[in-house]
């Protein structure tokens, strides 16, 4: 399907994708057949691909669901959602969330460039990247509980992972709004630039990381997005194991 028809724009050059929000007249609202075509893409990501990065076109990175959409009668709405049996809607939602997950897959880093607004959904998309890249005008919030909904995008644990559970509590029960300013203070954001700077900012980050062994980096993200769930004793082992494997690959590629 086209651009046009599923909101979403795909670019690949080289080593680097780069995932387009393309319904600027709505803020990249966004809708079923979106996160649809995200996961397509995902199964049909090029090998050579290391770095995915996500923005949004136009003004707003995402200003969250498409309440037009969502609050219509038709497929994807709520409407048809309550109406299923509980299990096909789990099932439905858990489609959903494959336009998401994938974005922290091991063998890719994924960056979000987020200006505007990045509101529910599209906050829960900058959270599915493993890095984020902020304007100064960037305002996050998840405002899934004034819908009387909750966060049902993969965003949850990501969230508390990164300012702990307290403040993600407080962040989704109040689905308040923040700034680019308290995001980078709290630990949501990688790194926050000028509105201007943020295409610059994003290419430099990227080449940043393609400058390295791309082996070395799926070990390091492995290692650190596994830290939290094991011991001290279990995370030197594995280490010790990672850097093992890579003694033996870099010995290999001298012979």
């Amino acid at each position: 399907m086209t651009a046009e028809a599923t909101g979403v724009r795909i670019d690949c050059d080289g080593p680097v994708a780069t995932v387009t929000l393309c319904r600027p007249d709505v803020l990249n609202a966004q809708t079923p057949a979106m996160w649809r075509a995200m996961s397509d893409f995902s199964r049909d990501l090029p090998g050579d691909v290391r770095v995915v990065v996500v923005r949004g076109e136009g003004r707003a990175f995402s200003a969250g669901l498409d309440l037009s959409v969502a609050g219509a009668t038709g497929p994807g709405s709520f409407a048809e959602l309550a109406t299923l049996p509980e299990q096909e809607c789990a099932d439905r939602i858990a489609e959903y969330q494959g336009g998401f997950a994938w974005l922290h897959r091991p063998d890719v880093i994924s960056i979000a460039a987020v200006q505007g607004h990045a509101i529910g959904a599209g906050f829960q998309l900058a959270l599915a990247c493993d890095l984020r890249v902020l304007a100064e005008d960037a305002k996050l919030s998840m405002a899934e509980v004034t819908l009387g909904l909750v966060p049902d995008l993969a965003g949850t644990r990501r969230l508390v992972e990164l300012v702990g559970y307290s403040r993600a509590l407080e962040i989704c029960a109040t689905g308040r709004r923040m700034d680019a300013a308290e995001a980078d203070r709290i630990g949501l954001a990688t790194l926050v630039v000028p509105a201007a700077e943020l295409d610059g900012a994003v290419r430099d980050l990227t080449a940043g990381l393609l400058a390295n062994d791309r082996d070395a980096i799926v070990e390091i993200k492995a290692l650190l997005a596994g830290a939290g769930s094991r011991t001290h004793a279990e995370q030197q082992r594995a280490e010790r194991e990672a850097q093992t494997r890579r003694l033996r690959d870099l010995a290999g590629r001298g012979e």
